[in-house]
This record gives C-alpha cells, structure tokens and sequence, in this order.
C-alpha cells in the first residue's frame, strides 16, 4: 500500500470490519456497505480514516458515513443508570451531499449504537439522481442488521457461558454433598456394625454353657456353696 498508514506503526490495533454487504452496480458506479465498532465518535472518525486510507487505499470512492455511540454525560459516573448517557451521533457525506444523514436514519431505524457504517461509491461518470440513495440505503440496513445479529450472538454467547459456570459450580455441590452424605452414612454403618458386635457377643456370652449352668444354681445354693469351700470346688468342678 503507497500510502504513509503502510510505514506507520501503532501500538493500538486497527479498526477491525465485523460485515460488508454485497455490492451494488448501477450504470458504472458501485457501493458497498460496511460496518465497524466504536463506543465513541473518535473511534468512528479513527475506523472511517482507515477505510478511507488502509482498505481503500489507492482506491478514489466517497465514504458516506455516520455513527452512533452511547457515551457519558459529563461529569456523570454511570452509577445514576440510564440517565447518565447519551447518544452521539454524527455524519459525513464526504462530498456526496445528503448521502450521510440517510445512513444516518437508517442506523437510527435498526437501533445500531456502538458503531460506525461506511458506504462507499465509487462513481462511474453517470449521475443517478435519487436512486443512488436507495443504493446507500440498501447498503446501509444490509451491514446495520448483521450487525445487530452478531450483537445477539454475542450476547447469547455470554449468557450461556455464565449459565455453563453456574452449571459446573452446582455440579461441585452436590458432588461434596455425595460425597459427605457417603461419609456420614459410612460412619453410621461402622457404629451400628460395633454396636451389633457387642450385642453378638453379649448374646454368646449369655448362652455359653458355664452361664447357663450358674444360672441353674439358686441363688440359697450359691449362699450356702459360697459359705462352704469345698462345696464351691466342687460345684465349679462339676461346671
């Protein structure tokens, strides 16, 4: 490109062109709609110089332009809501008289903000009259509704990507609330099973032929084997 934006080097990122529309032939002369971002109207002046200079670099055409961005008011933070913005808005016939401000309403009539559309003419040597308003137009509405259409896809994007993370943080949730539910049931399970042990061996221990058979003995008979040694011997003998 023979031109100084070729030589120059920015740390800021070019403009970056979301859509263009088709082309429009008519008698020799052609437009082509284009659209960019920008969220205030020195980003717009900066997209439509380098469409001007770096796209169509080397390349004579009129870029009719116009934008709309939603900027601060002054002195406002963006805290007060709505209220503390506004719109600016603005347009460039660049030598096509009244080109701008139809580019404009169309903007205005597909509720763009937050961009600049370019549409570029390149003249053929017949005049047009008012047809080539409609051209500009056509061009115009093209970009304007993908424009909105990526807007939606975005936004549509982010919503499911937070719904995704929400998702995953639920699914964490529960997983920890398994896996304590395991726990406790784990430890309930080991006390009832010690419990159950001791009950087992409780029960083993009653019916065990010794404490069957001093159970078997009254209790005066204990009182007088207990008084007599002898007798005490010989009843555990006999066990």
């Amino acid at each position: 490109m023979s031109n100084l934006h070729s030589y120059v080097k920015v740390d800021r990122p070019a403009p970056k062109c979301l859509a263009t529309s088709q082309e429009i032939r008519d008698r020799g002369s052609a437009f082509v709609g284009s659209v960019y971002r920008a969220s205030t109207p020195e980003e717009a002046k900066a997209a439509i110089s380098h469409h001007r200079n770096v796209v169509h670099a080397g390349k004579k055409a009129y870029e009719i332009s116009a934008w709309r961005c939603m900027v601060l008011k002054h002195g406002k933070s963006g805290l007060g809501g709505p209220d503390d913005f506004e719109v600016k808005a603005g347009y460039d016939d660049d030598g096509e008289q009244w080109a701008g401000s139809k580019v404009s309403r169309v903007m205005q009539h597909e509720g763009v903000l937050d961009a600049v559309v370019i549409v570029s003419r390149w003249f053929g040597g017949t005049l047009l009259g008012p047809a080539r308003f409609a051209h500009i137009e056509t061009c115009a509405s093209e970009v304007c509704r993908t424009f909105k259409g990526v807007e939606e896809m975005e936004e549509c994007i982010s919503t499911l990507t937070r719904l995704d993370d929400m998702l995953a943080s639920l699914r964490q949730e529960l997983n920890d609330l398994t896996q304590s539910s395991e726990s406790a049931t784990s430890g309930s399970t080991s006390a009832r099973t010690a419990l159950d042990d001791i009950n087992n061996a409780e029960g083993r221990k009653a019916d065990s032929p010794i404490i069957q058979s001093c159970k078997g003995i009254s209790t005066s008979q204990k009182r007088e084997d207990l008084s007599v040694p002898g007798k005490v011997l010989s009843t555990v003998s006999s066990l």
